[in-house]
């Protein structure tokens, strides 16, 4: 039975957490937006619905929401699991950034590929309108939580490296 107690949790691992929390935040907060430099056009997209002109991670596509998850799962993990040391040596801080790395690879392809998430038309029209596809302020906390995750969980393994030459004769 894993110790669950709270105070035998690391900063690490906390931090680990919260990252994943504020992952989990940025799935619900404006992913994709649209945004155009003549006033006409502006005017234009304030008159459609919300939801027509910015998109959470959710309608953005597998590359919005999948990293997300990504970096709260094994955030969850470690705070539940990190300090069984059966789970600790077995490679959970490895799997957690493995994880987390994976999930900036793929967030940062979703940021390369953010257009496709319209088909070739609707870019087309888009585009002689002067309305540009657009970041919004979730996919920078998801990217943040990202980078908090991959530095935190590489400072995890580099102490499990350290606790394990401790441990031997």
């Amino acid at each position: 039975m894993p110790d669950l107690a709270l105070k035998k949790v690391t900063w690490r691992e906390w931090l680990g957490l919260a990252a994943g929390l504020l992952a989990l935040v940025a799935l619900f907060l404006p992913w994709t937006t649209l945004t155009a430099s003549r006033p006409e056009i502006e005017d234009v997209l304030k008159t459609l619905p919300a939801t027509d002109v910015t998109r959470d991670a959710w309608r953005s596509g597998f590359l919005a929401w999948a990293p997300l998850f990504l970096l709260f799962l094994p955030g969850l993990a470690v705070v539940l699991f990190g300090r069984v040391d059966a789970v600790r040596r077995a490679g959970l801080p490895h799997l957690w950034l493995m994880a987390a790395i994976g999930a900036l690879l793929l967030m940062v392809l979703g940021w390369t590929t953010l257009d496709w998430q319209f088909d070739a038309d609707q870019r087309g029209i888009l585009s002689a309108a002067g309305i540009e596809i657009g970041t919004g302020l979730g996919r920078y906390l998801g990217l943040v939580a990202a980078v908090v995750s991959v530095v935190v969980a590489f400072l995890d393994v580099r102490r499990l490296r350290a606790e394990t030459r401790t441990r031997r004769p």
